[in-house]
């Protein structure tokens, strides 16, 4: 089954490029089999990870970022595929 994470985080102001560096920066163990990292306006920043996994395993999450990082807390979704092109 494959599992997508989601991590978004709207950044402090004046802090968009901080947070866009602080979450590259975060490693995660295991590695995902992908990960893609995205920004959008009002500086937030979006983690997106890909897992070989059922949707209720344990699996590592990128961390809260330092609240002088975070504009407000970080919203965290988990997805199930359930199509594949």
């Amino acid at each position: 089954m494959r599992v997508a994470l989601m991590w978004e985080a709207r950044a402090a102001a004046g802090r968009g490029e901080d947070l866009l560096a602080w979450a590259r920066e975060q490693e995660l163990t295991p590695a995902p089999l992908r990960r893609e990292t995205f920004r959008a306006p009002q500086d937030r920043v979006l983690v997106i990870t890909w897992w070989d996994a059922d949707l209720a395993a344990g699996l590592p999450d990128l961390p809260d970022p330092d609240e002088e990082l975070a504009a407000r807390p970080v919203h965290r979704w988990r997805f199930e595929s359930v199509d594949c092109a």
